[in-house]
């Protein structure tokens, strides 16, 4: 590896102003979601880059999505041609700004600035030039890199990875599947499990100086919000084996009340109130028996103060693990290590990752990326540009490895 890994450096760094005038094009697309704008836009920017970095690219136009703005795209590209295949993987969608500004990338002391840089527009453009260095330097052999770019990671990803999945476009003979979410330069290859639930309150409303007549919801809906506290701080006391950043919790996290409302004026008695439960399993958690006991708790608390309560289910994601150990996590492994000089951590990631869609159908999935975690979502998100440009180099060692 240690003369593909001089080359592949020198592939890469020649284009570094390239790669960072295209992550700042990506970042001036505003694809915030919610509410799921500028998709299409996004994915047409995409689509071009690709065909210029040398892919055969398209992009999908999927069924309108109820909680996305835009129609959901899916940018599908390959590069290599051969029976053997990798995925990589990312999402164009980015959470809402703190300032419009934030569309604007600032690139200053080896740094872009700009929503999205770190998760994970540059992820992105790591991925598609470090596919491109391996086509393009021969490290493929008889193989070939699939790239999708999905659109609506952020809020759950039914319309993009469960499309994938379920139109059976991911296939399960593939060696390996890479996301570049931003790991910080470790490797998640794990991901905790999703439940998101609304619960809506139902009461009847009259006008304050008749309380008496009316049934307040917000009173029950606080009830019923109340008895899932010790749940969820039981939840936080069961601690996962997976060896996770030692910042972060080791047990499962449920948050209560995330997004709440209700109510129609000050001076009325409020006839409906809703609250979220949002939740993080570790893999070792049964998320069916978790499901059931959240719904059981509701009900019961309900049942004390007579409420009129229902509970939609908006989230259900299984966790995801590939063994750390096997062929293609060596291979990871030795392809971050020709580039960085050392061997990465393998951790659990504290969220949920799209790694779930092809861990599902048995292709070992990992997630390695140059962002950081600590500054995704922030109003200064930013990603150190030599660290995109290592990624970049280690995707195509890592595909040279795995199909050469």
């Amino acid at each position: 590896m240690g003369d593909d890994t001089g080359r592949v450096l020198d592939w890469v760094e020649r284009r570094a102003d390239e790669m960072a005038a295209l992550l700042a094009e990506l970042v001036a697309v505003d694809t915030e979601n919610p509410p799921g704008r500028g998709l299409g836009e996004c994915a047409e920017v995409l689509r071009g880059a690709m065909e210029r970095l040398g892919f055969t690219a398209e992009v999908l136009d999927l069924p309108v999505a109820d909680h996305l703005d835009d129609r959901p795209r899916l940018v599908r590209g390959e590069i290599g041609s051969g029976p053997e295949l990798i995925y990589l993987h990312g999402h164009f969608d980015v959470v809402p700004v703190q300032d419009r500004a934030q569309f604007t990338a600032q690139r200053r002391d080896g740094r872009i600035i700009g929503r999205g840089t770190a998760d994970m527009k540059g992820g992105i453009v790591s991925m598609l030039y470090g596919a491109a260095a391996a086509a393009d330097l021969g490290l493929l052999g008889a193989g070939r890199v699939v790239v999708h770019l999905v659109c609506d990671e952020e809020t759950g990803s039914v319309a993009g990875g469960g499309h994938l999945r379920a139109a059976e476009l991911i296939d399960p003979s593939a060696r390996a599947m890479v996301t570049g979410e931003p790991s910080g330069g470790n490797v998640w290859a794990a991901a905790r499990g999703a439940i998101s639930l609304r619960v809506d309150v139902r009461g009847r409303e009259a006008h304050v100086g008749q309380a008496d007549r009316g049934v307040n919801a917000f009173s029950h809906m606080t009830h019923i919000a109340r008895a899932l506290e010790p749940y969820a701080q039981e939840l936080a006391a069961r601690h996962t084996a997976f060896a996770m950043d030692p910042a972060d919790g080791p047990g499962s996290m449920v948050v209560i009340g995330g997004l709440s409302g209700g109510g129609s004026n000050f001076n009325v008695v409020p006839g409906h109130a809703w609250f979220t439960v949002d939740s993080r399993f570790n893999p070792e958690e049964d998320l069916d028996k978790e499901l059931a006991r959240l719904q059981g708790l509701i009900e019961a608390a309900a049942v004390e103060v007579g409420a009129d309560v229902s509970v939609r289910v908006t989230q259900l994601q299984p966790a995801a693990s590939t063994d750390p150990t096997g062929p293609a996590a060596t291979a990871l492994t030795c392809s971050i290590a020709a580039v960085d000089g050392a061997a990465p951590r393998f951790e659990m990631c504290a969220g949920i990752l799209e790694i779930r869609w092809y861990s599902q159908l048995g292709i070992p999935a990992f997630a390695y990326g140059a962002g950081r975690l600590d500054v995704s979502h922030g109003p200064d998100e930013y990603v150190d540009e030599a660290a995109l440009r290592r990624c970049a180099a280690a995707y195509a060692l890592f595909a040279g490895e795995m199909l050469g």
